[in-house]
């Protein structure tokens, strides 16, 4: 078994030893205190040395052991030890690490001295009480303070020789300030505001080390910073890279444990007691910025991510962590980033915990169901409402960006549905929660939190059709040049729709639309996809425009040319209909084909002509599936006393289905 030695002393010579403890390696922890040795875990293949060592003991004790390597983690201050460590290690031959510490970024208005004594020098010339957060041992040269006892505050760890050590120096009792890290913003801004401190004075510690809460807290309290910098270091590694190498030189393996939460709304108040334990026993958050800031305690790691590849980038990256909370807003299973990170987290062990989605938190304040609602997400999608209000009486929205609600307000007045009832919850769980009731055309001009959501309500005619074939007394025909525009009519259409198979999402093309009776029909029966109406005729073009917007049609899109030339840009379409082709039907399916090789494909041919060039197209293009149906339809018509059927002219319907790449 491998023998590793780590000088510890900080935050990451922890992270560092606990990693090890998990693997088959023996680890001897050099700590300087017994309270240094209580922070670390219990494992049966660590043993710790708890007593400051001189460079002679550490050469006797790697001379001893015989270790495969040393890992000094000792703090960046420490200048001193690191030096008998190196020394000891080149004395024994025995290989050395260097674990370093990333630097923080203190305010531009903060006062850096190269040594405490400069420090000292600084605060003589300045007013008001100092709280000082250096550590007992660096308590000598504050003593030069003017006013020692008076205006400085130490704090300490609850050590019996850091209150010796204070006591020593002249610090009354009210002025020692003994506890244990890590301290966060709130709690290091209670204790500036509560000895009324102007000055703050700190080590550069790193995240870990809380420099970060600190700078905050200093600048929330209006406290100026006194940096005292770092000595110079030597060469070395982050902890992430220390993992890395100790991963590759001896064989290790990690496996962190990875929680994946839904906070809820946001507020800790509205999420469960599983994740509020999964995200405080976590040594890693990560998570978009705003979710991340509203969860994240003192001590843990913290990275924003939003895509599911850079959260898993995060965690491979990161071996020094086995404890990862990856917290997502809302719930886990309601247009999460969820269902698409959980495949990159595989080679880990990994649980889900659901949250409180703020569908059923706006309808719990509201004091209404949700099972008839259907729910949809504006936030960072391309989607159309509209056909989902046209068919459902109470949609729930989740909307993002500044100005998402009153977009989706006008929307709505503009589709049509300026009366619908909306009601909008902002910043909901948060003190600060509201929630606006009122009609879209009176809310569509207000301002609303960056993500909002929004209940939609109205009253659907109670006799909606939700199937095709509707009567071609529905469409306006007109009547150009040439007569009335030709139209699709009622059986014909019901039966090409049939054939064509549509789906909610369908991409439909309508080629020679006439009048739009087709395409209509198409539009609302794929209500989640879109349309594209193609028609040359200027007198049908304005017929289509007057139909479209009879039934209110959002996912319908009149394309005015000739096919197939006007179609080359339109989107790849998953289902076409041909009703008119002009002439150029083989160059219109080469494109469909082009466009998407498992297109479906339905055409109408009345004409002989049209018949034999259809049936010519079904030998010339490689179709899996092909059928031809001879449909004659006659209709009632009353003469006299008598009801009497005339016939229509027959027509034949070409049903292509193309096989797609491969096929």
């Amino acid at each position: 078994m491998s023998k590793i030695c780590v000088f510890a002393g900080t935050t990451e010579g922890r992270r560092l030893i606990e990693f090890l403890s998990r693997h088959p390696v023996s680890v001897t922890a050099c700590v300087a205190t017994e309270y240094g040795e209580t922070l670390l875990g219990l494992s049966e293949n660590l043993t710790v040395s708890a007593r400051r060592l001189s460079p002679e003991e550490m050469a006797d004790l790697l001379q001893r052991e015989g270790f495969d390597l040393v890992v000094d983690a000792t703090h960046p201050y420490a200048a001193a030890v690191t030096e008998g460590i190196l020394t000891a290690c080149q004395r024994t031959e025995t290989p050395y690490l260097r674990l370093l510490r990333d630097a923080g970024a203190p305010p531009e208005d903060a006062f850096f001295a190269e040594t405490p004594s400069q420090a000292v020098d600084f605060l003589n010339t300045a007013e008001g009480n100092i709280l000082l957060t250096t550590g007992s041992k660096e308590l000598a040269p504050d003593t030069g303070i003017r006013d020692f006892s008076d205006r400085v505050y130490a704090r300490v760890l609850p050590m019996e020789a850091s209150l010796e050590a204070c006591q020593s120096a002249g610090l009354k009792p009210s002025h020692i300030l003994a506890m244990q890290g890590p301290f966060s913003e709130e709690m290091n801004l209670a204790m500036l505001h509560g000895i009324s401190a102007k000055y703050l004075v700190t080590k550069d510690g790193g995240q870990a080390g809380g420099f970060e809460e600190k700078v905050r807290a200093a600048r929330a309290a209006g406290v100026r910073l006194v940096v005292i910098g770092r000595p110079p270091q030597r060469e070395g590694l982050t902890l992430a890279q220390v993992l890395q190498t100790l991963c590759a030189r001896f064989g290790l393996s990690p496996s962190p444990s990875v929680a994946v939460v839904g906070i809820g709304p946001g507020h800790p108040s509205a999420m469960t007691r599983e994740v509020l334990t999964a995200i405080q026993e976590a040594d890693c958050i990560i998570g978009a910025r705003r979710m991340v800031e509203s969860v994240s305690l003192p001590g843990q790691a913290v990275f924003h991510g939003v895509s599911p590849a850079s959260i898993s980038d995060v965690i491979s990256a990161h071996p020094e962590y086995s404890r990862f909370a990856v917290v997502m807003s809302g719930d886990v299973g309601f247009f999460s980033g969820t269902k698409k990170l959980l495949p990159l987290l595989s080679p880990y062990e990994v649980t889900v915990l659901p949250g409180l989605s703020s569908l059923v938190y706006l309808c719990a304040k509201l004091r209404t169901s949700y099972e008839d609602v259907l729910p949809v997400s504006l936030h960072g999608r391309n989607h159309d409402i509209l056909p989902d209000i046209r068919t459902h009486g109470r949609v729930f929205a989740l909307v993002g960006g500044r100005n998402g609600m009153a977009d989706l307000c006008t929307t709505l007045y503009e589709g049509g549905f300026g009366e619908v009832k909306v009601s909008i919850g902002e910043r909901l769980s948060y003190p600060d929660e509201s929630i606006t009731v009122g009609l879209a055309k009176d809310l569509m001009h207000g301002s609303y939190a960056p993500l909002s959501a929004a209940l939609i309500e109205h009253a659907p005619a109670a006799e909606t059709v939700v199937t095709h074939g509707l009567p071609d007394e529905a469409f306006q025909r007109g009547g150009g040049v040439s007569g009335v525009v030709p139209m699709t009519k009622s059986e014909i259409r019901s039966v090409c729709l049939s054939k064509l198979r549509l789906t909610r999402d369908a991409v439909c093309w309508d080629v020679g639309a006439g009048t739009g009776s087709v395409a209509i029909e198409m539009a609302l029966q794929s209500e989640g996809g879109r349309v594209y109406a193609i028609e040359q005729k200027e007198d049908a073009l304005s017929l289509l425009e007057e139909n479209r917007q009879r039934f209110d049609l959002s996912n319908l899109t009149i394309v005015p040319g000739k096919a197939p030339g006007v179609c080359e840009d339109l989107p790849a379409p998953t289902h076409a209909f041909i009703g008119g082709s002009s002439g150029n039907l083989h160059a219109i399916l080469t494109l469909l084909l082009e466009k998407n090789p498992s297109v479906r494909i339905v055409a109408t041919a009345i004409a002989l002509e049209s018949v034999a060039e259809l049936t010519g197209c079904l030998k010339a293009f490689p179709f899996s599936e092909t059928e031809v149906v001879s449909l004659s339809v006659a209709k009632g018509r009353k003469a006299g006393p008598y009801h009497l059927m005339t016939g229509q002219n027959p027509i034949h319907i070409f049903t292509m289905q193309a096989k797609g790449e491969g096929g």
